[in-house]
């Protein structure tokens, strides 16, 4: 197992010497789950080092015996800064806003939200290959917490695989 870590983590900074940066992507980020698991994902650099990304998400869930749809769109700022000398592997730091409504029947869990967050995280760019990848850490506080289960703060998390156009 320590052989297959080592090779995995030697192979991961091989194929990161050669990567390159990007001005636009598009893919799919699947999230931890709280307002979305599943989320259409943009991505655009709007200078060197800033992007901006947006995610437009969706949960299906049960409470309390009840099923229950959440929609979600989110924006965030991202200001990428370089690890190394590894071109295209950048980590960044940033934040953004998500807008949520929860669809049931059971009043406890259906209702409008807004949630603020600062995020983190890491962004790689394939220089061979048209794809982007990133992971990320979005502790989201509702401050309008329309849906009764929704206990105000989440650390939301994800991971991004994009194609770059």
């Amino acid at each position: 197992m320590k052989r297959f870590t080592l090779a995995l983590v030697a192979l991961f900074f091989a194929v990161g010497a050669f990567a390159q940066d990007y001005k636009n992507s598009i893919g799919i980020r699947l999230g931890s789950g709280y307002y979305d698991i599943v989320s259409a994902s943009f991505k655009t650099f709007i200078s060197q080092p800033g992007a901006l990304e947006f995610n437009v998400g969706f949960d299906t869930d049960k409470f309390g015996g009840d099923n229950f749809t959440n929609i979600s769109f989110s924006g965030a700022y991202q200001h990428h800064f370089p690890i190394g000398n590894i071109e295209g592997f950048k980590w960044f730091v940033g934040g953004g806003a998500v807008l949520s409504n929860t669809f049931s029947d059971y009043d406890e869990v259906k209702g409008f939200n807004v949630g603020i967050f600062p995020t983190g995280g890491v962004d790689y760019k394939l220089k061979n290959a048209p794809f982007a990848f990133s992971a990320d850490i979005r502790p989201t506080i509702h401050i309008v917490n329309g849906a009764g289960y929704y206990n105000g703060f989440y650390a939301n998390g994800g991971v991004t695989a994009r194609y770059v156009f």
